[in-house]
Order: structure tokens, then sequence, then C-alpha cells
């Protein structure tokens, strides 16, 4: 019994228009990164920014200067180049600096990264402090910070290290955390504390 290839031709044609179709849609197909969730770069970038938070109070707790801004809509994530966080207490300032920061979305944690320094200037009550450490997570509105990079600390003449640290109420509070090491020179009658 022989077929009629008369009554194969719409099967072979409609065989070869999927086919064709399913050759074209992979050839156009774009490579949108927003849709496949890459980062390709900033949507946002400025320069010399200066971003003010305040109090409930009406004070003003903390300004966050930067050489560059960049914001990223993949993760919502802002970037911040040569960031310098000067957070403003009851009676005390402490200004925070590194290479890096990424804001979260809201502003609510602050990652710096790249020799941060944070410096708190001394008083009639207290002696200056500084602080050195890779990286350094600060919640700024929260007053905390923490950090699991290798620390240096020092109040004064004391010293101390250790491979991380926790601070509630900015240094009001202050943990060291794992193979600390400290020098802490006498102290003279009537200095501060």
């Amino acid at each position: 019994m022989l077929i009629d290839t008369w009554r194969l031709y719409p099967i072979v044609a409609l065989a070869a228009l999927a086919g064709g179709s399913v050759w074209l849609e992979r050839v156009t197909r774009a490579d949108d990164p927003v849709i496949q969730g890459e980062q390709t770069g900033p949507d946002f970038i400025a320069h010399n920014t200066r971003v003010v938070g305040f109090g409930a109070d009406g004070r003003q707790r903390y300004e966050l200067l930067a050489e560059r801004l960049e914001h990223f809509p993949a993760d919502d994530i802002t970037r911040l180049h040569q960031p310098r966080l000067h957070m403003r207490g009851e009676d005390n300032e402490t200004l925070i600096t590194a290479r890096s920061a990424d804001v979260s979305p809201g502003g609510e944690q602050v990652d710096l990264s790249g020799a941060v320094k944070v410096r708190r200037p001394g008083t009639a009550e207290a002696l200056p402090l500084t602080l050195d450490s890779e990286t350094l997570t600060v919640w700024p509105d929260a007053n905390r910070a923490q950090t699991d990079s290798a620390v240096l600390l020092t109040r004064g003449n004391g010293r101390a290290s250790a491979q991380g640290m926790r601070a509630d109420n900015l240094f009001g509070t202050l943990e060291l955390i794992g193979e600390v090491k400290t020098l802490m020179p006498p102290r003279r009658q009537g200095s501060p504390s």
C-alpha cells in the first residue's frame, strides 16, 4: 500500500514551521540582564553627595558624605566611594571613614570596607578613641556597630587588638571578640578615663 505524498505535505509543512519558529526565537532572543537578574551597572551616579539624618527631636544625628554614589537597581544597593560618616551623640562626635561602603535599601545599614578608621576626639571626661579595621557595619539610627575583621583600638595611651568587635550606643559599650590583647599603661591621677 502506497501512501500519497500529497497527504503528508500538511504534516511536513507544520513540522517545518514549528522548527523554524523555535530556531527564530532562539536566534533573536535578547539577553536582558534585568530579566536574568544580572547586574550590569548603576542606574544612578552622583558626585560629592551629602545625606543628613535627623532624630525625632529634629536635631541632626548623622551626616554621610561621599565622593561618588552609585545606585544598583537589581538589589537596590547604594555604593559609596570614599565615604565619611559623621555621627553626633548627646555628648560626643564620631567620624568614620573608609574606601567604600554599601548602603542597604532604606539606609538602615552601612557596610564599610577598606581601611576603616573610627575617630572620636577627647573631652574633659574621656580620652580620645580610635579604631582601625578592614570592615565595619554600622546601623546609624540604632547607634550600633560590629565587625568580624581584626581591630586595633586605642584610647589615650592604651591599646587593644582583637579578631572582632560589637558596640552598642556606638562605643558606649564595647565588646572585643577573639584573641584580645591589651596594653593599659597606668593612669595618672586626675586624667580623664
